[in-house]
């Protein structure tokens, strides 16, 4: 059963370990660069939460929740203030395909509707318009895309 755990200093280098496949590493920055994010979000006084993905004690993946934005976003899409965000998702290459993509969105929702830093109208998330992969599993828990744009990235919605 999959399970999310936080990333802290008992985990970290195995979460620093995980990597996509090769062509789908300009989809999703790596584990080193969402978590120095997470690290300034914090200290800029927003709010994120790095999960390593777990399968049983195996590490297969690595996402990360953040909510509203911090001093430091200068730009910001409109969407961020006071909404959650799935800001990173992936899952190494030796565990593609398994259906732990999916599973994981579950767990994030799940997380997300705890409301851990208030009530939200919706969760957000970017993706690179040609990885259809990525559009195809959120449209599937309902996510829209708007039309509006976080950098060269999609924007999509869900309604909570």
């Amino acid at each position: 059963m999959l399970r999310l755990e936080k990333v802290t200093g008992r985990n970290v280098w195995d979460i620093l370990k995980l990597r996509v496949r090769q062509e789908q590493r300009d989809f999703v920055a790596g584990n080193d660069v969402s978590i120095i994010e997470a690290y300034t979000a914090v200290t800029g006084g927003g709010h994120a939460f790095p999960f390593g993905v777990y399968e049983g004690d195996a590490p297969v993946g690595f996402l990360m929740i953040g909510y509203d934005t911090d001093a430091c976003w200068e730009d910001a899409p409109a969407i961020a203030k006071s909404n959650y965000t799935l800001w990173r998702l992936m899952i190494d290459e030796k565990y593609q395909r398994r259906g732990y993509g999916r599973e994981a969105v579950a767990l994030a929702l799940a997380f997300i509707r705890t409301a851990p830093c208030g009530k939200a109208d919706c969760c957000w998330l970017s993706y690179e318009p040609d990885n259809a992969v990525a559009r195809a599993l959120y449209a599937s828990f309902g996510f829209v895309e708007t039309g509006e744009w976080d950098g060269a990235e999609q924007i999509a919605v869900l309604k909570l």
